[in-house]
């Protein structure tokens, strides 16, 4: 009895098993079998999606795109970004409004936190909004009393117009006319016309004494200069002048998100260049777009932002310590020219099928306001010390040792100018001092050969304070700048000694 239950059970179990079994199979005619849904490469596209087993890197597609689109564009727009803060910050910190001439009284101090600036020579700078309309830039003559070496730069800070005894001008007192994209108005006569790519522009002029003149002088011929409307012409109004010498101005871009509050402010007025029309497009994920005056990122766009500047920053960096080689000016000295420029000694890094970004990054990473051409025979020339004389990178808290030769290969003089590697500006110290140069030989020592040893570093050496360029512990980047530069140094046979480190 208990046989046939145990029996009748265990056929009932199986029926029901089975039953079970085809619910969970279905039917071979409907193609969808479990071994027909089994990967068979033999079976599937050779393309059109990713590998069978593959996953996403993060659950969060959507930052990930934000984060690459900020980390390019930091490098995109880095020489947009350097101009606009001059800019932003003239407004900010000094009370600037457009034609608004800023001109030093003195030679700049740490105070001025700007990218490889010189504390040889009074800066002028000034900027202009051409929506509102064209204007005028009157500039004085070179000769006894002084000249100007400068730029005009547009939003892309390529350079316009050169100005000065180099420039347009040809060192003649000159009325310039800036006008904006697509100017439709009439000319007036007795101008240089300059057709501006940009609304916005920007100057950047370097008041060079005349031979017996002083820094007063520089600055009282700088106060000759002029700037306002086409529209006011006939009766220009009192030129304003701010002197910002004992002022904090500052115009080192943000590598943060605020960076893209720059890039926004840029671009809601500017056009794209056709090339650009690609990473405007992108940059529409970050909330920045053409003609858009509200900019409000949320935090998780702000997150994103702010690692891209980082990493940007960190990689430029990088770059700049492992710089290629071919760009020491003598292969076998450890100096870099500061002005890298592309293949066609322009600074646009544009070629038929492409842009070289990143080269373009580096070089406005480091330096502003550069020639539309780099000449063989330029009036200035800029070397920095990229490394010490055994080939290693210059550090924090150690004093280095260079050898200015007696003879300098310059007509004007030379200059030494140390900066902090971490942000490219000079180096806040008890003193302020940034400089050493031609002006300073009186008080300094010098070698039997009549050579002059300066020192870089934290502290001065016993008796050589005068021939000290004070670091505070920052990684120093030293620079040569020669005004005026000879043959000698133009054609590399004059070699400048490498730098070594005091033990």
């Amino acid at each position: 009895m208990y046989s046939k239950q145990i029996i009748c059970i265990t056929i009932v179990g199986l029926l029901a098993i089975q039953c079970q079994k085809s619910k969970e199979k279905p039917s071979e005619s409907t193609g969808t079998s479990t071994e027909a849904a089994k990967f068979d490469p033999a079976m599937e596209p050779l393309a059109g999606q990713p590998a069978f087993d593959a996953k996403p890197s993060t659950e969060d597609l959507d930052y990930q795109v934000k984060y690459h689109r900020a980390f390019e564009a930091v490098l995109w727009a880095l020489p947009a970004v350097d101009i606009y803060r001059f800019r932003a910050a003239a407004i900010e910190d000094l009370g600037y409004k457009d034609n608004d001439i800023i001109a030093y009284s003195k030679v700049a101090t740490p105070k001025l936190e700007a990218i490889t600036a010189n504390s040889s020579t009074p800066y002028i700078t000034a900027f202009s909004d051409l929506s509102v309309g064209p204007t005028v830039l009157e500039i004085p003559a070179a000769g006894a009393d002084g000249s100007l070496y400068g730029q005009v730069v547009d939003h892309w800070q390529l350079t316009i117009a050169d100005i000065g005894p180099s420039g347009l001008d040809k060192g003649k007192a000159s009325k310039y006319l800036f006008t904006p994209p697509n100017y439709k108005g009439t000319i007036p006569s007795g101008y240089l016309h300059v057709a501006s790519p940009s609304y916005r522009i920007a100057f950047a002029f370097r008041s060079v004494r005349a031979p017996g003149k002083s820094v007063e002088d520089a600055y009282a011929y700088a106060k000759r200069l002029k700037m306002y409307r086409l529209s006011e012409a006939s009766n220009p109004p009192t030129q304003k002048f701010i002197d910002p010498s004992n002022q904090r101005y500052a115009t080192l871009p943000f590598f943060n998100d605020k960076y893209f509050n720059d890039v926004q402010a840029i671009f809601s007025l500017e056009n794209a260049n056709p090339k650009d029309k690609v990473i405007m497009g992108m940059l529409a994920s970050l909330g920045i777009e053409h003609g858009k005056k509200e900019y409000a990122p949320d935090e998780k766009t702000k997150k994103a932002m702010n690692q891209g500047a980082v990493d940007a920053y960190f990689y430029m960096l990088k770059l700049w310590d492992n710089y290629p080689k071919s760009w020491l000016y003598w292969p076998d000295r450890h100096y870099a020219s500061l002005m890298q420029a592309d293949k066609n000694k322009a600074f646009t890094y544009e070629y038929d099928n492409s842009i070289d970004i990143e080269t373009r990054a580096l070089q406005y990473f480091q330096c502003t306001y550069v020639p539309k051409i780099l000449s063989a025979n330029p009036a200035t020339q800029y070397i920095m010390c990229m490394n010490d004389f055994k080939g290693n990178l210059l550090e924090a808290g150690k004093t280095y040792k260079v050898d200015v030769p007696a003879n300098m290969p310059v007509k004007q003089f030379w200059a030494l100018t140390v900066y902090d590697k971490g942000t490219y500006s000079f180096i806040y110290s008890k003193s302020n001092r940034t400089t050493l140069s031609t002006y300073d030989l009186p008080n300094m020592k010098k070698n039997p050969d009549g050579s002059i040893p300066i020192y870089v570093g934290p502290e001065a050496p016993a008796g050589f304070e005068n021939n000290w360029i004070p670091t505070r512990n920052k990684r120093p980047m030293p620079m040569f700048r020669l005004y005026g530069p000879t043959e000698e140094f133009n054609n590399k046979t004059f070699k400048m000694p490498d730098f070594e480190l005091v033990e």
